[in-house]
């Protein structure tokens, strides 16, 4: 009897577990999942929205908050491993840029966001 007890609890457990869908619980941390090509899409727009906003002459505060917005945005990129690297170098200069932006260089900053929106546009192409 307690063999079939430990058999029957085995098997409801297992049956419980193999249940659930993988992708049901895929983004648990409360993030939105998308697709790589429209992460790629929507982190190099950001960062053409940030550079649009220094041109502009936005505050300093808020163009900083975009940059933190437009940086946690590279880890809806979920690609290889080869996107990611890259992704990873683009998201050195956003940060480079937002320390650039806390001190007041926002020609600097500029500068760094070029090179972050150089590095995310060949990401397409490494898919």
């Amino acid at each position: 009897m307690k063999l079939l007890k430990s058999a029957v609890v085995a098997l409801s457990l297992a049956l419980s577990l193999g249940s659930f869908s993988t992708t049901a619980v895929a983004c648990e941390d409360g993030r939105t999942c998308y697709g790589p090509e429209q992460a790629i899409d929507m982190y190099t727009g950001k960062i053409a929205e940030v550079m649009k906003a220094i041109n502009d002459g936005m505050d300093a505060d808020e163009v900083e908050k975009m940059l933190k917005k437009t940086i946690s945005l590279k880890k809806e990129i979920n690609a290889s491993d080869i996107v990611a690297r890259f992704a990873s170098k683009s998201a050195k200069h956003l940060k480079k840029a937002r320390k650039l932006v806390k001190k007041g260089d926002m020609t600097g900053a500029t500068a760094e966001l070029e090179k972050a929106e150089e590095i995310a546009g060949t990401l397409k192409s490494r898919l």
